[in-house]
């Protein structure tokens, strides 16, 4: 039996970072539930579970944490490929990664995370790729 992972940083354990939501957990058969629309590419890609979680910095910007548990890298890997846009950054997390203004995307073998921020301030990118550190040490 897999030991199960939680890729989820605690309150406190990333500066600024409060992890301020329980983690939710959808197994590939409810993933609609969460993402009602989008789910289909992941499912055609090999989706397993997705976990989320939410986390608020320094107690103004909020942001979800996505973790998408793929059957092999290559689901990761489309997923990640498929959703780029010319204004992604790449940054060195996980084996690819890209930042944009408001969030970033890795993955890492079987995970793709996806964090989101729901505004924009001027310390956003620094800050969620602080928070992206912290996921990928987890993972």
């Amino acid at each position: 039996k897999k030991k199960i992972v939680d890729p989820f940083p605690k309150s406190g354990a990333l500066a600024g970072w409060e992890k301020t939501s329980e983690t939710r957990v959808f197994a590939a058969k409810d993933l609609w539930q969460y993402i009602d629309g989008d789910a289909e590419q992941y499912l055609s890609a090999g989706v397993v579970s997705t976990s989320t979680s939410d986390y608020k910095y320094q107690g103004q910007l909020e942001a979800t944490v996505d973790v998408y548990t793929m059957k092999d890298a290559a689901g990761a890997s489309k997923i990640m490929e498929k959703g780029q846009t010319k204004d992604a950054k790449t940054v060195p997390l996980g084996d690819a990664g890209v930042a944009y203004a408001q969030s970033v995307i890795f993955r890492k073998g079987p995970s793709l995370v996806r964090i989101v921020a729901y505004e924009l301030t001027p310390d956003a990118p620094q800050a969620l790729l602080a928070l992206a550190h912290g996921v990928e040490a987890k993972l």
